[in-house]
C-alpha cells in the first residue's frame, strides 16, 4: 500500500462534504419545492450555477466526463426552471438543512476556519469551476455549516479541475477516462449510463485504450494502464497541493474526520458521482 499524500487525505475528508448536496433527500426536496425535479436536473441546476446562466458547450467542457447530448438535455433548458441565482440558494438550502442536525456537538467553526483559509489559497489560472465557485460571497462568519461546505465545494472543483488537466496532459479524453477508471473496479454498468455514452462510443474509448496498452482485450487494465493511472493521479493531487502548504492540513483532517464520518451513511454506496469511502485510505 502507498503512502497517502496530504491532497489525497484531505480530499477524501473534504469530498463527501460536498457531495451532501447531491443525495441528501433534503436537498432534492429543495430543489423539487422550486420546480427542479430529478437527480440529474439538480444536478446540473447546482453544480452549473456559478457559471451563470450558461449552454450546453460550457459545462460539457468543465464537466469532462459527460456525453455531449446529455448535458444538452439539461442546458440550457435547466434556467427556464430556475435562474442560477436560485440554483445557488437551493443548494446551500439543502445543505444547510441536512448538515445541522447531522454535526450537532462537532468543532464546526475551527473546522470551517480552517478549510475556509485552505479555499482561499486556491490558484486560480486554468481552473474554471474552482474559480467560478471561488468569486460567490462568502457566508457569513456565524455561518460554520455553510463555510464549511462553500469551502468544501470550491476545494473539490479546484482539485477537479486540476485532474482534467491532468487527464489531458495524458490524452485521455473524456469517454476514456470513464473506460479506464472502470478497468480497475468494474463499475462499467452502472457508469455508462449515468455518463450517458453509448455503447459504440464506450468500446470505441475501449479500443484507443486498448491501442496504447492500457487495457487488455477484456477490458481490464493492464501493467502499463495502472501505472499511467498513477501519474495521472499524481499529477492530480501535485496540482491540488498549494491550498495545503500556508494550512495545519493535519489539525484540519483531525477536524474534519468526525464531519465525514457523520455524513458517509447519508451517500449511497453505488453513486453516480461515483464517491467510494476507500478513495483517500489508498493510493488509486
Amino acid at each position: 500500500m502507498s503512502e497517502v499524500s496530504v491532497e489525497r487525505r484531505m480530499w477524501s475528508l473534504f469530498e463527501p462534504v460536498h457531495a451532501v448536496t447531491y443525495f441528501a433527500p433534503e436537498g432534492g426536496a429543495v430543489f423539487e419545492a422550486a420546480g427542479v425535479r430529478g437527480f440529474w436536473r439538480r444536478y446540473f441546476a447546482g453544480r452549473a450555477a456559478p457559471l451563470g446562466p450558461v449552454g450546453a458547450k460550457p459545462v460539457i467542457a468543465a464537466f469532462f466526463g459527460f456525453a455531449p447530448r446529455m448535458v444538452e438535455r439539461a442546458l440550457p433548458d435547466i434556467w427556464t426552471r430556475i435562474t442560477p441565482q436560485g440554483a445557488l440558494d437551493a443548494r446551500l438550502e439543502g445543505v444547510r438543512a441536512a448538515l445541522a442536525p447531522l454535526l450537532t456537538g462537532l468543532a464546526l467553526d475551527e473546522a470551517a476556519d480552517l478549510l475556509e483559509a485552505a479555499a482561499r489559497e486556491v490558484d486560480l489560472p486554468g481552473r474554471v469551476l474552482g474559480a467560478a465557485n471561488a468569486d460567490l460571497p462568502w457566508p457569513e462568519p456565524g455561518e460554520p455549516i455553510d463555510r464549511l461546505w462553500h469551502a468544501a465545494t470550491i476545494l473539490r472543483e479546484h482539485r477537479g479541475d486540476g485532474h482534467v488537466a491532468a487527464l489531458l496532459t495524458a490524452g485521455v479524453d473524456g469517454c476514456e477516462s470513464l473506460v479506464w477508471r472502470c478497468g480497475r473496479d468494474g463499475q462499467r454498468a452502472g457508469m455508462q449510463p449515468a455518463r450517458g455514452w453509448t455503447d459504440d462510443e464506450w468500446d470505441g474509448a475501449a479500443e484507443r485504450l486498448e491501442k496504447r496498452g492500457w487495457l487488455a482485450a477484456d477490458g481490464s487494465i493492464t501493467v502499463a494502464g495502472q501505472e499511467a493511472y498513477a501519474e495521472v493521479e499524481a499529477l492530480t493531487d501535485s496540482l491540488a497541493g498549494r491550498p495545503w502548504r500556508s494550512v495545519d492540513a493535519a489539525r484540519c483532517a483531525t477536524l474534519l474526520e468526525p464531519v465525514a464520518e457523520r455524513i458517509w451513511p447519508l451517500l449511497p454506496a453505488n453513486n453516480p458521482i461515483p464517491l467510494a469511502r476507500s478513495q483517500g485510505q489508498t493510493a488509486r
